[in-house]
């Protein structure tokens, strides 16, 4: 069960605690709204990572599957898989979670996610990579991110030519958020993570370590973290890494939310 609180109720709702958010069974063919942009489809699939919409005019979307995201009935529900489509789904499953498309890969969009450099974008393809050759998503590293409005100028962004961006260290105050608030853009989604580096963005139990060690000031992060890991080098450290790398369950959530909301909307129509 999953809780969801009432803003109109203060911190709390009703008698002192969170209201649930009660799961609803998603039936093939159910009819539901997405809480956020009011998209309205029946349910193609559904796994614990996503769901899959196809709208009247045969248009299908995919979206996070998060608590509370979906409205059946005028109230706001968690929608949970058929037991046979969990079954089934289990063995055609992509590592990024969402079910394996049948379909060839896509012809690429004119849309582009771009990320800040090789690291970045090898980590999005061992994790995202079925999902963006099935929507046609180019990901390409910026290998840095200084000029990003000159990057952005240069892309010519315009409704059919979406660009994501996906910056490390993007926290109120630090040079990445003045870097995305001048990139600022209405055909442009800037998104990212708290981590200094995408390497942080790896979960420290699948790299088997314990956390992510403070690395002292005057030392290059990731030459600190290939001697914490007793590598012969940031090459070898990061091959380590990346080996340590299975599926989103090997990720933290605030990367897995930010390239979901970049493929999301790269591809909305």
């Amino acid at each position: 069960m999953t809780f969801d609180v009432d803003p109109s109720a203060g911190m709390l709702a009703g008698d002192g605690g969170p209201r649930p958010i009660p799961e609803h069974r998603a039936i093939s063919g159910l009819v539901v709204e997405v809480a956020t942009g009011g998209f309205v489809g029946a349910v193609v699939s559904c796994t614990a990572r996503h769901v899959v919409l196809r709208d009247r005019r045969g248009r299908e979307r995919r979206f996070s599957n998060t608590p509370g995201s979906f409205i059946v009935d005028d109230a706001r529900v968690t929608l949970i898989a058929e037991p046979a489509q969990r079954r089934s789904s289990e063995a055609m499953v992509t590592n990024s979670g969402s079910v394996a498309a049948p379909t060839p890969a896509r012809v690429a969009r004119a849309s582009r996610i771009l990320v800040e450099g090789r690291h970045d974008a090898e980590l999005v393809e061992q994790v995202w990579g079925d999902d963006l050759r099935v929507e046609g998503v180019v990901v390409e590293p910026l290998h840095g991110a200084d000029d990003l409005a000159g990057v952005v100028r240069d892309f010519g962004p315009s409704p059919g030519r979406r660009l994501g961006v996906l910056l490390d260290h993007l926290v109120t105050g630090t040079k990445e958020s003045h870097i995305a608030r001048a990139a600022a853009h209405p055909h442009v989604l800037v998104a990212g993570h708290p981590y200094v580096d995408i390497w942080a963005a790896v979960l420290p139990a699948a790299v088997g370590i314990d956390a992510w060690p403070d690395i002292p000031r005057g030392q290059e992060w990731k030459t600190g973290i290939a001697d914490h890991l007793g590598a012969a080098d940031v090459h070898e450290a990061w091959r380590r890494i990346r080996g340590s790398v299975r599926t989103w369950r090997d990720l933290e959530r605030d990367l897995i939310r930010s390239v979901e909301l970049l493929i999301d909307f790269v591809t909305a129509e």
